[in-house]
């Protein structure tokens, strides 16, 4: 097992990108102040600590960020250590899922992947060790019971029957546990603190459980399982964590994790300490992996990757950068108070990371028909479109245009409404690249839907612009009526409230968006894109960015999904309903 490497006694001060010193936040200075004092002899050492009971999400991006991103500036490490102690709700998969999404964030942990597991004969010793300082008993409250028993916190709580049995007793009983003699939930081991601590943590708090089921490593080598509080603190005593950064909800059970590293870490330089930050709490969504089960278990989203939820294996199907979300967790900071942030936020930062570098296209969601009269039939024009307005360097690419072509349905209006600068009869638009088209007649089948625009087109405005210099308001993507099809999903927030699960009334299923995904299977696509490499990402002109899914995609038919629009109209969205 690896215990870090020693590190530099004086390490240079964090700095930003540019190497400039930067203000530290709170748990920097912490670090920085310790690494400055010779503690720990100068060593930093996180960890990142995921239950194997789900994906990851976008909070676990900040803490991964964070833990990694300290050992990185301080010249430490960081492990990766699964807290796979309870053997009911773990599972292989979320452990390669996790290792996965940690990978694909950017980070790596080497040689020091760890389980809680590979430490149940020590935290059992642990435990045997507590039993023989009389800081532990077995207690034979149901649980029900052990809850009625704790008071709560206007009461103190009341001593267990059991708790005055002998050491020779509760080894006897907790060996027997061990041994599979006796049901779930007839004994516990507990803690011996203060049941009338105002910390209800500290009130002789459950420390190992019976629970005979299989577990995902061990098999049915144990059917006693040590609970986070007891086997968290010292797995970071184990290996020799400095630094155990938690969110927020721990900082009440600080004190237990300090009370039991000290009855059982003798040597000082082994002692980790716990700190805390707040969590992240982003609007339009849920965090907790309780809840996000279930919306997969009852169908709500297709799984845990779901382009919609906001896990990472989610967002990478969706077409978010690891840079961005990055860069994401680098903006909000790290505090210790509670705030909400805007997922506006998010989304900024990929539409910013995608902007720099997502070659332009053009793609026709929703096709109208346009035929250009004054185009002689079956002349082609090749016209050469910049990959990228800003980056010269990406190249051009060749576009067809023909006496047939689709636009957007949604850019024309019969009866223009104010405002609306895009074809209308009698008006006149850009085609970008192209030339300047007038819409003289308007088509429609007999349930009175128009089918199909008839235009008219000024030979002299190839690329876009006229010798006389005049000005349209409008300019339209558009592709050549043989362009391929392809399916395009739209996906937007998967809750139409800020705070879905904030109404202790409602369940926050009810804010489900039902407008949260749509599939466009009739889109257009430049020919290009029709052999699109899986994984790459694009900016439809006009229409957002948008990423070829290897899931979705086969060879010559790519599927589409946008990742993000080109500005936040989500408030636009929200305006009108």
């Amino acid at each position: 097992m690896s215990h870090g490497s020693s590190v530099p006694p004086s390490p240079p001060s964090p700095s930003d990108a540019t190497g400039e010193e930067k203000n530290l936040n709170f748990l920097e200075a912490i670090i920085q102040a310790d690494v400055d004092s010779g503690k720990h002899g100068g060593r930093v050492a996180t960890r990142f600590p995921p239950e194997p009971n789900g994906f990851l999400h976008i909070g676990h991006a900040k803490s991964i960020c964070l833990n990694f991103g300290l050992a990185k500036t301080f010249g430490g490490t960081c492990n990766l250590r699964f807290d796979d102690t309870n053997p009911l709700t773990e599972d292989t998969d979320y452990v390669h899922a996790i290792q996965r999404d940690v990978r694909w964030l950017g980070f790596d942990w080497e040689d020091r992947l760890h389980f809680t597991s590979d430490y149940f004969p020590q935290l059992y010793a642990f435990a045997q060790a507590l039993i023989r300082q009389g800081k532990a008993y077995v207690c034979s409250l149901s649980p029900e019971e052990i809850s009625e028993w704790r008071g709560d916190f206007t009461t103190p709580g009341r001593n267990s029957p059991y708790r005055d049995r002998s050491v020779e007793e509760n080894l006897d009983l907790f060996e027997r546990m061990r041994q599979g003699e006796f049901a779930d939930g007839t004994h516990t081991l507990r803690a011996k603190i203060d049941m009338a601590s105002p910390n209800p943590n500290m009130r002789d708090p459950a420390i190992y459980r019976i629970r005979k089921a299989h577990h995902h490593r061990t098999g049915d080598t144990w059917c006693v399982y040590p609970l986070y509080d007891f086997a968290h603190c010292l797995s970071d005593a184990i290996e020799r964590i400095t630094h155990s950064i938690c969110t927020l909800e721990f900082e009440n059970r600080r004190a237990l994790y300090d009370w039991i590293v000290d009855a059982l870490i003798e040597d000082e330089a082994a002692r980790p300490r716990q700190y805390e930050f707040a969590r992240l709490k982003l609007n339009y969504t849920v965090m907790s992996k309780r809840k996000l089960l279930q919306l997969v278990n009852e169908g709500k989203v297709e799984a845990w990757d779901d382009p919609r939820m906001l896990t990472l294996s989610g967002l990478r199907r969706r077409g978010y950068t690891p840079a961005s979300i990055r860069d994401f967790a680098r903006r909000i900071g790290v505090s210790k108070t509670d705030s909400w942030i805007d997922m506006g936020l998010l989304e900024q930062c990929i539409r910013e990371d995608l902007d720099d570098h997502a070659p332009r296209r053009m793609a026709v969601l929703n096709p109208l028909k346009v035929t250009i009269e004054t185009w002689e039939p079956g002349r082609t024009d090749a016209l050469e479109l910049a990959n990228h307005p800003k980056r010269p360097e990406m190249g051009t690419r060749e576009v067809t245009f023909t006496r047939e072509i689709y636009i957007e349905r949604e850019d024309f209006q019969e009866e223009p409404e104010k405002g609306f600068f895009r074809l209308a009869p009698g008006r006149e638009v850009r085609l970008r690249g192209a030339y300047f088209i007038r819409c003289e007649k308007v088509v429609k089948d007999d349930a009175g839907q128009v089918i199909e625009l008839i235009c008219s087109h000024d030979p002299e405005s190839r690329g876009g612009s006229t010798p006389d210099g005049r000005k349209v308001k409008g300019t339209l993507h558009w592709v050549s009526a043989d362009a391929p099809r392809a399916e395009v999903r739209l996906y937007e927030r998967l809750f139409n409230a800020e705070q879905p699960d904030g109404d202790k009334e409602r369940d926050f299923k009810d804010f489900l968006n039902p407008d949260s995904l749509e599939i466009r299977s009739d889109a257009r696509i430049e020919p290009s894109l029709a052999s699109a490499e899986l994984g790459a990402r694009f900016q439809f002109e006009r229409l957002g960015y948008f990423y070829v899914e290897p899931e979705g995609s086969a060879p010559g038919a790519p599927r589409f999904n946008r990742t993000v629009t080109l500005k936040d109209s989500w408030a636009k969205v929200q305006k009108k309903r």
